[in-house]
């Protein structure tokens, strides 16, 4: 593992986001008498350590489903505001105690809303400016890797933009990765445990068998009474892929003593848009987290997990939708398991989107349906 990786660390975080949207941020005439607020919402992080106390982090902080104007004007119009953050922030830690510390954050964020119309009437208006971000919380170690904290994220009202203050509070976690000595390291390289060093696939998706496994890891799949049912962990998108193959190439860059991997990849994507079949292709790279969540005598079973990987697409606004400009993001999640004398094969059920992450304001996003996935490591 090289020395960059050994002062990095991720973190996630969950909790409440608050946001209080009201009719004065609708133009006059319009408003209503109740609203839908759904406060769960998660925060992402990527960090690096320039010191032992100090840190910078990049991250994204989003609801896990937007706030709603329910009938406006009681003529049965609902309609959603969205809002991401995508930030860059130092983190300066004050230790209380031999495991515990208060920390302070400052950065600046990229803040996009997304407002609505009413036939062709702008009622709230979109926005997309650079804001301030500040916080604190509580962090406890609990062993060299893990961290548990308590957070407090805070984004000022903005009267230009018509954007009350943002607040979130969390729980969450922080994993650091560890340089290993030579020691540690051959025990880890010839213990039983199984880690592919690399991972050439090929997937195939079609929308034959329809996005119910996007919408449910997106909270958004409608199910009985329910109109957001799921898990609210990835996206979904108004571009909807009719077919998607994909090549992909991983490799091992670190891993643990058993559970724990990190991959970097690139792949090509082509797909065909399902509403007038556009022909796009997609040249990405990522990074990829990868947990083993089973391993058994014939098989090594996991989840992996990979956002913000940076991606080319040879068309934008697809289907005559706003999905942004050319150079976008990838993301995806899936299930896998390694199979076959020495782990030789590899069989997984991926879910892919393109989006540029709400940096724009033009983000409607793809939706790739589940890919079922054929490798061969090496």
């Amino acid at each position: 593992m090289t020395n960059f990786l050994s002062k990095s660390y991720y973190s996630i975080n969950l909790g409440g986001v608050f946001y209080p949207f009201s009719n004065d941020n609708l133009i006059d005439g319009y408003q209503t008498e109740t609203f839908s607020k759904n406060w769960f919402s998660g925060r992402l992080l990527l960090g690096h350590k320039l010191t032992d106390d100090l840190a910078v982090q990049f991250g994204t902080m989003r609801p896990a489903s937007w706030f709603k104007y329910d009938n406006v004007n009681n003529i049965g119009y609902d309609r959603s505001v969205w809002i991401n953050a995508w930030s860059l922030s130092l983190k300066k830690d004050f230790k209380l105690h031999k495991n515990t510390s208060f920390y302070a954050e400052a950065g600046i964020v990229n803040l996009t809303r997304f407002g609505f119309l009413i036939g062709d009437k702008e009622i709230y208006e979109d926005a997309h400016y650079g804001s301030l971000l500040y916080g604190f919380g509580v962090q406890h170690r609990l062993t060299d890797t893990w961290r548990l904290s308590l957070n407090g994220t805070f984004l000022p009202k903005s009267a230009k933009h018509n954007q009350p203050p943002i607040s979130q509070f969390s729980l969450g976690f922080e994993y650091h990765l560890q340089q290993l000595d030579d020691k540690k390291s051959q025990e880890f390289a010839s213990n039983e445990h199984f880690f592919s060093t690399n991972i050439l696939q090929v997937s195939y998706g079609t929308s034959a068998i329809g996005f119910g496994v996007n919408r449910f890891f997106g909270m958004s799949l409608k199910v009985g009474s329910f109109e957001s049912f799921g898990i609210p962990v990835f996206w979904v998108g108004e571009v909807k892929a009719k077919h998607a193959f994909s090549v992909t190439y991983q490799r091992l860059i670190f891993r643990t003593e058993k559970i724990f991997s990190l991959d970097w990849g690139t792949s090509v994507t082509a797909f065909q848009s399902e509403l007038i079949g556009e022909n796009i292709f997609a040249f990405s790279i990522f990074p990829v987290l990868r947990f083993y969540l089973l391993r058994k005598k014939d098989f090594d079973f996991y989840t992996n997990y990979s956002i913000i990987g940076p991606t080319f697409l040879t068309k934008s606004n697809i289907d005559s939708l706003e999905t942004g400009p050319k150079i976008t993001y990838q993301d995806t999640m899936g299930f896998g398991v390694f199979f076959g004398k020495e782990r030789k094969y590899n069989f997984e059920l991926r879910i892919m989107h393109y989006s540029n992450g709400n940096i724009f304001t033009g983000n409607d996003g793809v939706a790739v349906p589940l890919q079922f996935t054929l490798g061969k490591t090496f």
